[in-house]
């Protein structure tokens, strides 16, 4: 058989034993487990994620973000242009790191990382790159956004 694959879960081949026959107790059927995943840069499955979202989210937020400073003389389909630009290599990282997250976390937990992810990356642009001035309402933001991880990741 081919591997399968569960989320959350290592990839298994269910190897029968060739000595079973019809009838056979399927308690006597022997799994042998590996993994077949390729070797993570960055040690662990979650880690290279995280890694990578942070990086795609660095694009992201310039594509999103930086034309409102840098392209505010330019016509709005020229800003697209560049956004998209910018985009792309978003998602040759954020691609990626879903699917290597998703080895590892189900789609909730996955997407409150990438929420906290985003918040994270935001607040340091907002206030460096535009020049935006540090509010409260990024630390209650924060808090909200820890209170989700909390439920969400609670086993």
């Amino acid at each position: 058989m081919s591997p399968r694959r569960r989320p959350g879960s290592k990839f298994e081949t269910i190897k029968l034993d060739p000595g079973l026959r019809r009838g056979d107790n399927l308690h006597e059927i022997r799994t042998q487990s590996f993994n077949t995943e390729p070797a993570m840069p960055f040690g662990s499955p979650t880690l290279t994620a995280i890694l990578l979202l942070i990086a795609s989210n660095v694009f992201m937020t310039f594509a999103w973000y930086a034309h409102l400073k840098n392209l505010n003389d330019k016509p709005w389909w020229i800003a697209a242009l560049v956004s998209w630009g910018i985009a792309l290599f978003e998602y040759l990282l954020q691609v990626p790191a879903n699917r290597i997250g998703f080895t590892t976390m189900n789609l909730g937990q996955l997407k409150i990382l990438q929420e906290v992810i985003t918040l994270a990356v935001f607040v340091p642009f907002a206030v460096l790159y535009m020049n935006e001035p540090l509010k409260w309402n990024y630390l209650w933001a924060g808090l909200c956004l820890m209170g989700a991880v909390y439920f969400t990741f609670k086993a």
